[in-house]
């Protein structure tokens, strides 16, 4: 997680660096239904690379937006899940829905 400093002093700002861009949208939008695995959100998000869905996962980790939690099997499972956190981005990616959804009923 970055620190106040490290921050832009703009809070929309700091909502886009966190979240801004078109992967990191979807794989909230993923997670907003269930914890899902790698290799699950891999065929979902048609059009990522393995190198940024990683990437994406890492930096929302390390932002403290989702948990990462290893089941110890044979072979490893691993699953990705919003946490507290990450759930008080609920409103913020249901209203961008809800905003998809007119501007896609006004453009037919």
């Amino acid at each position: 997680m970055l620190t106040k400093e490290e921050l832009p002093a703009c809070p929309v700002a700091t909502t886009v660096q966190i979240i801004g861009s078109k992967w990191k949208l979807l794989i909230l939008r993923n997670l907003l239904q269930r914890p899902w695995r790698f290799n699950e959100l891999r065929k979902d998000l048609e059009g990522i690379s393995q190198k940024v869905l990683t990437d994406s996962l890492r930096s929302m980790e390390a932002d403290g937006i989702i948990s990462r939690t290893v089941y110890a099997e044979v072979p490893p499972r691993v699953e990705y899940a919003l946490n507290e956190l990450g759930e008080t981005l609920r409103p913020i990616l249901d209203a961008m829905e809800i905003w998809g959804q007119n501007y896609q009923n006004i453009a037919q």
